[in-house]
């Protein structure tokens, strides 16, 4: 039986997926590289990158994810090298067993400042992501270790023991005080996203079950059962924000939280995340994208609990975000989401990276630039999305042979 007609859009997100991993990917890499060690943390709107100013934990331990991740999928060693790399200096922004300052000179020596020492539970989730990641593609009892160190260190150092949420960072003395900042969902989502990657790369129960503990936790405190989303913020004793801003919902995060609940139900854990996850998505669906003008079709910044447009910017990362859940949804059969995703990958590199020497972070109603860096910490986003479509069949990617996703092996 002939397989039936491919669409235009599908045509369209195949062959952006083809420039992407050919014409963009090997361009970016280089031009990130310090060579002191690591990557820059942004390209300016030129493409030049800012050599000035620290480098974050974040970039650092995002960029040896996006490294490894490649690696494994494609089997080329240039990746494996150059996570091998990012590693080594990952390791020099190490403070304490398990916990990483927050920034270090280009060097990777200390800034003196104190805030760059500070160890946030957000940058430190993303430590378990990497690490975990390059565990599998290079496996070391001293790797595994330090993953270890890393999830007792937040566990403990930044966990609010009378709650079981996770502290802003290890400078926080009272949690709950009123002058304290407000409880954040994003270190808990993340660190749920850490725990079934790390699953995943080790097969150890012991990583779902975490997985499992870390998302009842944070569902429990910002689940908002009434509009069927996940709150971005409560007061640091736990009430939802006096003002306006308490109403606040990100779309890009309701589409992150769907995804990862639904891998999940993947991975083997509890059927009932599809649940949320579409009440999630329903929400998302309903209020979360433009309906006309020059950014149709894209994801909005925020919206209100009750569907109102807060915010009518876009940046690039809750593309993303909508593409993964688009393909997840593919996979398990809902018809249109593997479209949706393809028009949206489509649009994302139409609007953020077209006619561009990178790419930019926000765009505007008018689809005008508003914040025109390329942040190397936003490549973690593009490459699950790319990879996430590739792993649904709905574009191309990389593979050990060079072919592509379900064509015949020579």
């Amino acid at each position: 039986m002939n397989a039936p007609p491919r669409s235009r859009i599908a045509d369209e997100a195949a062959q952006r997926a083809d420039w992407f991993w050919t014409d963009f990917l090997p361009v970016w890499l280089d031009r990130v590289q310090d060579p002191e060690g690591g990557v820059h943390d942004a390209l300016d709107q030129d493409g030049v990158p800012r050599a000035e100013g620290p480098r974050t934990v974040l970039a650092q331990a995002r960029t040896l994810f996006v490294l490894s991740h490649l690696a494994l999928l494609s089997g080329d060693p240039a990746l494996t090298g150059m996570a091998a790399r990012q590693r080594q200096f990952l390791a020099r922004l190490r403070k304490a067993p398990g916990l990483y300052r927050f920034a270090a000179a280009p060097s990777g020596v200390p800034t003196g400042e104190p805030l760059d020492e500070r160890a946030r539970s957000y940058d430190q989730t993303f430590l378990i992501l990497a690490l975990s990641t390059w565990n599998r593609l290079s496996p070391s009892a001293e790797c595994e270790a330090e993953i270890e160190a890393c999830w007792q260190a937040l566990a403990t150092t930044l966990t609010d023991p009378a709650t079981g949420l996770l502290l802003e960072d290890d400078g926080l003395a009272d949690p709950a005080a009123p002058e304290a900042p407000p409880r954040a969902q994003n270190p808990h989502m993340h660190l749920y996203e850490a725990c079934l990657q790390a699953f995943e790369m080790s097969g150890c129960r012991e990583w779902l079950h975490r997985a499992q503990v870390v998302r009842a936790t944070a569902l429990r405190y910002f689940l908002d059962e009434d509009s069927g989303t996940v709150a971005e913020f409560l007061t640091s004793g736990l009430q939802p924000l006096p003002d306006p801003s308490g109403l606040r919902r990100e779309i890009g995060h309701q589409c992150e939280w769907a995804w990862l609940l639904m891998r999940e139900v993947e991975l083997g854990g509890d059927p009932a995340m599809n649940g949320i996850a579409a009440r999630l998505l329903g929400f998302a669906s309903r209020h979360g994208f433009a309906a006309s003008g020059p950014m149709e079709g894209a994801c909005f910044d925020a919206v209100s609990a009750e569907g109102g447009v807060m915010e009518e910017s876009f940046l690039l990362w809750p593309q993303t975000e909508a593409i993964k859940a688009h393909a997840v949804r593919h996979m398990a059969g809902e018809p249109g989401a593997g479209e949706a995703a393809q028009q949206l990958l489509c649009l994302m590199f139409r609007r953020w990276f077209d006619g561009r020497p990178a790419y930019v972070n926000q765009l505007g109603a008018d689809a005008e630039t508003l914040q025109p860096q390329a942040l190397t910490r936003l490549m973690y986003h593009v490459v699950l999305a790319l990879t996430e479509g590739v792993r649904a069949r709905l574009w191309p990617g990389m593979d050990r042979a060079g072919n592509r996703p379900g064509e015949e092996k020579p």
